[in-house]
């Protein structure tokens, strides 16, 4: 795949990775335990083949999922997912609330699973563990400044 963005951003550097139409709805299929070709295109329906096995090896080539043989003849492997592809799950959950809040039709939502209460997003403090009620973007250049600040 060509990266599409060049722009100094995590979004458009993310998005040159997980971007690509079906990529983050293969990754999510994998998530959720479809680990079999033959599994993910039928949780995928209209997604060809040819562009399955593209954007599979893709994936692997940008370590979000390892591959194993598992059947010699024919050739048939097992799609997993590695700690980055993992780390993905929180942007899937970020996407299930925000459509529970914005989408006419809502096919999902994120439940606590002790009450059954709809849950929201949270930041926590990395350094302290403690809730974040505001947040602010900097660029990486700026944090190193502040640092060299103090």
């Amino acid at each position: 795949m060509k990266s599409r963005y060049n722009i100094p951003c995590n979004i458009a550097q993310s998005l040159n990775i997980i971007g690509d139409r079906w990529t983050l709805l293969i990754v999510h299929e994998i998530l959720n335990g479809q680990t079999l070709f033959n599994e993910i295109k039928k949780a995928l329906p209209g997604i060809p083949s040819n562009l399955l096995s593209d954007r599979l090896k893709y994936l692997e080539e940008e370590g979000l999922i390892s591959v194993e043989l598992y059947s010699d003849h024919p050739p048939r492997y097992r799609y997993t997912l590695t700690k980055n592809g993992e780390e993905l799950e929180h942007v899937f959950n970020t996407l299930i609330i925000w459509g529970s809040n914005n989408l006419q039709k809502c096919y999902k939502k994120l439940i606590d699973p002790k009450t059954g209460d709809e849950v929201a997003v949270a930041y926590i403090n990395k350094k302290t563990g403690e809730v974040v009620d505001t947040v602010e973007v900097i660029a990486v250049q700026e944090e190193l400044q502040r640092a060299g600040d103090e």
